[in-house]
């Protein structure tokens, strides 16, 4: 099982596990903490997480800024990805394509599935994110694409 699963695992056995779990993981790269994401459901390939609509990401037309809607894109993709990934390989984000579909006036839930991946032929990964608002409407879709490759031994 994979550290971030396991951690998961781990933080999930105590009261409010989830919400400290999600802390935990967005201070890895802490520009995600502007978000406050939290993720609500995650396994192998699969990443659900949310963020709440307050002062702090809107824009001036009080809607859910267009970075903050990226700045959660890329936090399904990476956390899904890294959650994924096998030891013996690493990721980094290489490019992003995001749509904008409607105004984000409420709450957001992104969703990646990056299924079954075969991680020893693949070069670059498309990360599908979809951002739906409470009534269940695509706001925003990405595509982050991520180059995969192996980690470098290290000389003993």
């Amino acid at each position: 099982m994979n550290r971030i699963l396991k951690l998961h695992k781990k933080f999930n056995a105590y009261p409010f596990g989830q919400i400290f779990f999600s802390k935990f993981v967005a201070r890895m790269a802490p520009y995600f903490t502007t978000i406050n994401p939290i993720i609500e459901e995650i396994r192998s390939g699969y990443i659900e997480v949310s963020m709440k609509k307050r002062r702090r990401v809107e824009n001036h037309i009080k809607t859910v800024h267009a970075i903050a809607m990226c700045n959660l894109c890329e936090f399904a993709g990476g956390i899904v990805t890294e959650a994924t990934i096998p030891k013996h390989k690493r990721w980094i984000p290489i490019g992003m394509e995001v749509a904008y579909l409607k105004k984000a006036k409420t709450n957001l839930t992104a969703i990646c599935d990056i299924g079954n991946v075969d991680w020893d032929n693949i070069d670059v990964l498309p990360c599908f994110v979809s951002v739906r608002d409470t009534a269940n409407v695509e706001v925003v879709t990405a595509t982050i694409s991520m180059k995969i490759s192996d980690k470098k031994v290290k000389n003993k």
